[in-house]
């Protein structure tokens, strides 16, 4: 990022987490790490004030706290148990991560290599079935690589929209975008593929293309991708003053290095 501007990566990609919450109105927002906690709280403080928000474990909150600070106003209460309802009714936006995505919108949390001998486990399937059958689903990659978007996930956790599709499990299936350190993507290019909405500030389409294993649909010419926004004043201010003052979201999204 410019060092004249003083807005760094981390600051344009809560921006834009924030903007994939903006239109949803009064809903269930379930983050889950570090960027996408900072960009629902923004997008709570900003452009959608109706967004439901917790604690991330059992307190739907009547205030926003700054990131992993105690909550000081708090609403209700939903413990564990108590959030498969939600994920059963709808009215619920996750984003969660992905260690692969393919160009089809299929999530992999659960390990790599083949199903019947992997060669690494992970978290396993968890919620990812139910949230991206049943919920609007977004993702979070703090490094777009190769590894991470590949043609086909080795094992699908969350769900895509033409294999929701092919199950007869399409009706409530939202694949609504991904958010990485180099750009905006959605599920809307050609047979439902990954499809490049925008690039952050000083990264080309190239440059998205060569982080990734997979074909990624680019609408018309290069050069008619957008650039992702840049937090405005007041956006900037909540990050930094408000809801972010550690700098906490430099952990996932590092700072650049300063020119020697």
């Amino acid at each position: 990022m410019s060092e004249t501007t003083d807005i760094t990566t981390a600051d344009v990609c809560a921006a834009a987490i924030a903007d994939a919450f903006k239109d949803d109105g009064e809903i269930f927002a379930s983050p889950m790490g570090m960027l996408p906690m900072l960009g629902v709280r923004l997008a709570k403080l900003t452009s959608n004030p109706d967004l439901v928000i917790s604690d991330g474990e059992a307190l739907f909150l009547a205030g926003v706290p700054p990131l992993f600070a105690k909550a000081d106003k708090v609403e209700g209460w939903i413990p564990f148990r108590k959030v498969f309802d939600v994920v059963a009714y709808g009215k619920r936006h996750v984003m969660m991560g992905a260690t692969q995505i393919d160009r089809h919108g299929n999530q992999n949390i659960s390990a790599i290599g083949d199903f019947a001998q992997p060669k690494r486990q992970l978290l396993g399937s968890r919620g990812a079935p139910g949230n991206t059958v049943n919920n609007r689903t977004s993702y979070w990659v703090p490094r777009h690589s190769p590894r991470v978007f590949v043609e086909a996930v080795d094992i699908v956790s969350g769900v895509g929209p033409s294999r929701a599709a092919a199950a007869g499990a399409a009706r409530f299936n939202d694949i609504h975008r991904v958010v990485s350190n180099l750009g905006v993507l959605d599920v809307n290019g050609p047979e439902r593929t990954l499809r490049l909405l925008s690039v952050h500030p000083g990264v080309t389409v190239d440059q998205v293309r060569e982080a990734s294993g997979c074909e990624i649909h680019v609408d018309g010419a290069d050069s008619d991708v957008p650039v992702t926004r840049v937090p405005t004043t007041e956006e900037l201010l909540v990050i930094r003053e408000v809801l972010d003052p550690k700098g906490l979201r430099f952990k996932e999204v590092p700072r650049p290095e300063a020119p020697r």
